[in-house]
C-alpha cells in the first residue's frame, strides 16, 4: 500500500496548482475597450468567448447594453459601463432618474454580470457645455447614492483627456489646467471619499504625430532609446506611456490627492491610417499594445508609482467602421470582427506575448538636465470638439521592428518548465 503524500508532497501540490493557475489566468490589470460605433460587430456571445480565451479581465462599454452585459454574466470578467454625457443633466437635477438608471441598467444582471465601475460622461470636462460641466459632480452624487441604497459594490468616476492637464513636461511639473482645477477639485473629493479612480485617456500614438522621429517612435513603442530626463526628479523617462501617467500623477499630487489612483481608460495604437498620419501602421500598432502589455505585466510601474501594474484599458476591441474623423478612427481594433487577430498583441491565455525593450527608468545624480527636443507628454488627444453621447474615443484625439511576445513567452515558457519539472517531482514522491 502506498503511503500518505507528505506535508512537503502536499506543498508541491499547492505549488503546482497556484503556478497553473498563474499561467493562464485573466489578469484583472489588462482591459479593453468595446466601442459599438459599428454596423458589421460579432454577437455579444461571441465576444464573450473571444474574451475568455484571452488574459483580458475586464471591459469598458461606453453606455450599458443590456445583450452585451448579459452575455458578460458568469464569465468573471469585470464590466465598466457609462452614462452618457446626455444622461448628465436629469441624473443632476433627480436622483430618482439615477435610482431609476440604475434599476434599468444594472439590477436585472448585477451580479452575475460583474459590474464593477460606472463612467458618468465621457471627457466632459474638456469637451462639454459649461452648464453640463457643472451638473457632472451632482449627477455623480446621485447615482452614488442610487448604488448605495441598492448596497452595490460598484465605483463611480468619470473619463478625462490629457488635455486636463495643463502642464505636463516634465512628468515632475504635471499640473492640471487651471480653467478647470475648481471643478475638478469636487470631482477629486469625491474620487477620494469613495474610493474611486481618476480615468485618464492617455495616448502616445498622438504625441508621435506632432513629432514624428525615428526617437520619438522608439520612445513611444517601449523600444530601445536614449530616454528623456525629468530634471525635477532626476529620472530618465524610458517610455512616453510611463511620461505620461506620471505626470497626472504629479498633477494629482500637487492637489494633495496623493491617494487617489489612477486608470487608464483608454490607451491604444491605430494598424492604418492615410498617408498623413504618421506611424499608423500595424508594425507599430503591435509594438505599442504588445509591449505595454509586457510593460503591465512586469509590475515594473512607472517611477512615481513602481512595483505594480497600473489598470488600463487598452484600445480597442474591434474596429468602429461607422465612427467620424481620420481613417485611423476606425483602425484601432486588436481583433478583426470574425474573432480573429489583427496582430499578435500576447493577449491570448495560449500565448501570451509581448516583450517591454525599453530598459527601465534611471535616476541621475542631481545635474542640469539638458533641454529635450520634443514633446514627451502632450499632445495625446488632438481633437478639441465635443464629443456625441456615443462617443468611444480617441476623439481624432522609419518601420518599427519588433517582436512582441519573445520575452514574455520565453518566461511563460519558463513557468511552463517549472511547473512541469514540480510535476515530475511530485508524481516521483507518490
Amino acid at each position: 500500500m502506498a503511503s500518505p503524500p507528505s506535508t512537503a508532497t502536499g506543498f508541491l501540490f499547492l505549488l503546482l496548482l497556484l503556478l497553473a493557475g498563474d499561467v493562464v489566468r485573466s489578469q484583472s490589470y489588462i482591459g479593453v475597450n468595446y466601442g459599438m460605433v459599428a454596423d458589421n460587430l460579432p454577437p455579444p456571445s461571441a465576444t464573450a468567448k473571444l474574451l475568455q480565451s484571452t488574459s483580458i479581465g475586464k471591459v469598458r462599454l461606453y453606455g450599458a447594453d443590456p445583450a452585451i452585459i448579459k452575455a458578460l454574466a458568469n464569465t468573471g470578467i469585470g464590466i465598466t459601463i457609462g452614462a452618457a454625457n446626455g444622461d448628465i443633466p436629469a441624473m443632476a437635477g433627480d436622483v430618482n432618474f439615477a435610482k431609476s438608471w440604475i434599476g434599468s441598467n444594472v439590477l436585472p444582471y448585477y451580479p452575475a454580470s460583474k459590474i464593477i465601475l460606472i463612467n458618468v460622461g465621457n471627457e466632459v470636462l474638456q469637451y462639454g457645455e459649461p452648464e453640463l460641466k457643472t451638473q457632472l459632480l451632482p449627477a455623480m452624487k446621485n447615482l452614488q447614492t442610487a448604488i448605495d441604497e441598492a448596497s452595490l459594490q460598484i465605483k463611480v468616476s468619470t473619463v478625462h483627456s490629457m488635455t486636463v492637464l495643463g502642464q505636463s513636461e516634465p512628468p515632475s511639473a504635471g499640473r492640471f489646467d487651471p480653467s478647470v482645477v475648481d471643478l475638478l477639485k469636487g470631482l477629486l473629493d469625491f474620487n477620494k471619499a469613495t474610493g474611486s479612480p481618476f480615468m485618464i485617456n492617455p495616448y502616445p500614438y498622438f504625441a508621435y504625430q506632432t513629432d514624428p522621429r525615428p526617437e520619438t517612435l522608439a520612445f513611444c513603442l517601449f523600444q530601445p532609446n536614449a530616454g528623456r530626463p525629468d530634471s525635477g526628479t532626476n529620472i530618465n523617462y524610458m517610455n512616453m506611456f510611463d511620461a505620461q501617467v506620471d505626470a497626472v500623477r504629479s498633477a494629482l499630487n500637487a492637489m494633495a490627492f496623493n491617494d487617489v489612483e489612477i486608470v487608464v481608460a483608454e490607451t491604444g495604437w491605430p494598424y492604418k491610417g492615410d498617408v498623413a498620419e504618421a506611424g499608423a501602421t500595424v508594425e507599430n500598432a503591435k509594438a505599442y499594445n504588445g509591449n505595454l502589455v509586457a510593460h503591465l505585466r512586469s509590475m515594473f510601474g512607472t517611477p512615481l508609482m513602481p512595483g505594480k501594474a497600473i489598470d488600463t484599458y487598452l484600445f480597442a476591441l474591434y474596429d468602429e467602421d461607422l465612427k467620424p474623423g481620420k481613417p485611423s478612427e476606425k483602425a484601432f481594433g486588436i481583433y478583426n470582427v470574425d474573432l480573429t487577430p489583427i496582430y499578435d498583441a500576447g493577449l491570448s491565455k495560449s500565448s501570451q506575448g509581448g516583450l517591454a525593450t525599453a530598459p527601465a527608468p534611471t535616476i541621475s545624480p542631481p545635474v542640469d538636465a539638458p533641454p529635450t527636443s520634443g514633446e514627451t507628454t502632450l499632445p495625446t488627444n488632438s481633437s478639441t470638439t465635443t464629443p456625441t453621447t456615443n462617443s468611444t474615443g480617441p476623439h481624432d484625439s522609419p518601420t518599427a521592428r519588433v517582436n512582441a511576445s519573445k520575452n514574455v513567452a520565453a518566461l511563460d515558457k519558463t513557468s511552463a518548465s517549472f511547473v512541469m519539472f514540480v510535476s515530475l517531482a511530485v508524481a516521483s514522491m507518490l
